[in-house]
Formats: structure tokens, C-alpha cells, sequence
């Protein structure tokens, strides 16, 4: 398999990966509390790295030229999006936050145009306008223009995606000399210590009346999104380029506002199949366009 068509692959697993997210954090949201949950998925997912790192036989402590890059890097691609995305759940259902969250390749393609010098070439601007078409149609199909309950979500997932796109733009640009799991280990872990303080400053979670279906979204939380996206997220990154890559994660949107029809009942119309059509082309396009630089 060529670098890019695994590239290819390994964003429409973290697409799939992603997209499920928002929905299922619905569902353990609604046992454990915001923070408590994110921490407790978050380190799970920190041991399960961990044991990948070991089996794999990396070097896990890092390097002491990468030390001051790291709590940027982990500040970036973890704090900045978990934390935000924890409180703007709290105000968006999961098929808007979806459709917000696909704002990032916009900021992908221009900041990796400023600082990568990536040519914003015709292909990838039809992609990205294919896109952001899609975008635009499932949020004129699924939700209002954002009210003032709705607007503190809309602004910390645009501060999100933003922090997050800057960060897939700086990994690439300077990618950290750490093994892959490792990498992750390292940024999960410091990036996500903001967790357990608010958790344990401001819950108080019931874990005896925990169901099993929370407990299974938590395990599909720790096993999909958080590990093996992340894992898969970054080998994209290193194959592909970054305006390209973040293109790919368009598909994210679509699948969560498919899992939140099928998980919580939220309705799916023609202008989402629609957005399903204009997001796969979009995709396909980016494939394409995705094998070099200018």
C-alpha cells in the first residue's frame, strides 16, 4: 500500500472513530459526570497506550531535546480539544457539535498555507468549498442558527478546532522524535491532568449507579476515539499532507449525526444525505490532491 492510500485509510478510521464520539459521550454524560468521565477515559486510554508502547517495545521516556516542545504539543492536541469539547456539550446536542467540529479543516488549510507553505491549490479549495457545502447543509438540516443557549458551545468548539488545527500544523512542520504510542502516551497524559482537578473540584460522581451501557460507551470511548484516533490520526498526518488530512476528517460530521439518529433518536433528512454526498466527494477529492506539496 502506497504512503498516501494508507494515509487515506487511516482517516477514514478516524473519521468513523470520531464521529462516534460525540454520541456516545452523550450517553456517558448522562451517568458520569463531564469531567470525571473524560479524565476516567482519558488515563484508561493512557494505560492501554501504555501496554501498546511496552509490546511494542518503544522507548518510552522522552528525550531531553523534546521535553520543551511537549507540554505544547500535548497543551495543543489534547488539552485544548478535550476540555472545551467537554463544556460545549453541555450546550449543543451531538449532531451540532458534530457539525461544528468540521470547522478545523478550515483552519488546517490556512494555517498549513501560512506556515507550511502548502499550495492552496484549485483541487483542495474545491475540496474544502465541497466540504464546507456539506457542512453548511447538515446544519441548515439539523439545528437552528445558534441561539444564546447555544452560542458558549459554538464559541469553545471554534476555539477547539482552531488550537487543534494549529497543533496538526506545528506536528507537522516539526513532528515530535518520539515513537508513535509513546508520542501519544506522553501527550494524553500531560494533556489531560487539567481533567481530574475540575472533576475532583467540582463532582461528585454516583459510580455504583453506573449502568452497563454506560460502562460499554466508556470502553468504546478508552478503545476508538481517544487511543487508537489518536494513534491513527497523527500516522495520517505523517503521510499525508496537513490541509489534506484535515479534509479527510469531513466524513467525521456526517457519521456523527448518523450515530446521534441511531443512538439518541435525533432525525436524519434529505439535506444529510445531501451533506453525506457533498462530504464524500469532498473526501475523494482530497485523496487526490493530498500526494505532494508546492
Amino acid at each position: 500500500m502506497s504512503p498516501r492510500a494508507a494515509g487515506v485509510a487511516l482517516l477514514l478510521f478516524t473519521s468513523f472513530g470520531w464521529g462516534s464520539t460525540w454520541p456516545v459521550l452523550k450517553l456517558v454524560f448522562a451517568e458520569i459526570p463531564p469531567f470525571s468521565a473524560r479524565a476516567l477515559t482519558a488515563y484508561l486510554a493512557c494505560l492501554l497506550l501504555l501496554a501498546a508502547a511496552r509490546l511494542r517495545g518503544e522507548a518510552l521516556w522522552p528525550p531531553r531535546a523534546v521535553w520543551p516542545r511537549l507540554p505544547l504539543a500535548a497543551f495543543l492536541n489534547v488539552t485544548c480539544w478535550m476540555a472545551p469539547t467537554t463544556l460545549a456539550l453541555l450546550y449543543l446536542t451531538a449532531a451540532e457539535i458534530a457539525i461544528v467540529a468540521a470547522i478545523m479543516p478550515v483552519w488546517a488549510t490556512l494555517l498549513g498555507a501560512l506556515l507550511l507553505r502548502e499550495a492552496l491549490t484549485p483541487a483542495r479549495l474545491l475540496a474544502l468549498l465541497l466540504g464546507l457545502g456539506g457542512v453548511l447543509a447538515l446544519f441548515a438540516g439539523e439545528a437552528r442558527a445558534p441561539g444564546a443557549g447555544q452560542l458558549p458551545g459554538v464559541l469553545l468548539m471554534l476555539c477547539a478546532t482552531f488550537l487543534f488545527a494549529l497543533g496538526a500544523v506545528l506536528m507537522k512542520r516539526a513532528p515530535l522524535a518520539l515513537p508513535p504510542v509513546a508520542a501519544i502516551f506522553w501527550q494524553m497524559s500531560l494533556g489531560c491532568l487539567p481533567l481530574p482537578l475540575a472533576a475532583l473540584a467540582l463532582e461528585a460522581p454516583a459510580w455504583q449507579e453506573v449502568t452497563r451501557t454506560g460502562w460499554l460507551a466508556v470502553l468504546w470511548m478508552v478503545m476508538v476515539p481517544i487511543s487508537s484516533c489518536y494513534l491513527a490520526w497523527f500516522a495520517a498526518l505523517r503521510r499525508l499532507p496537513a490541509s489534506a488530512a484535515a479534509l479527510g476528517t469531513l466524513l467525521s460530521p456526517v457519521i456523527g449525526v448518523a450515530a446521534a439518529a441511531l443512538m439518541l433518536g435525533e432525525p436524519v433528512g434529505g439535506r444529510e444525505l445531501a451533506a453525506l454526498a457533498m462530504t464524500g466527494a469532498a473526501i475523494l477529492i482530497a485523496a487526490r490532491a493530498g500526494g505532494g506539496r508546492a
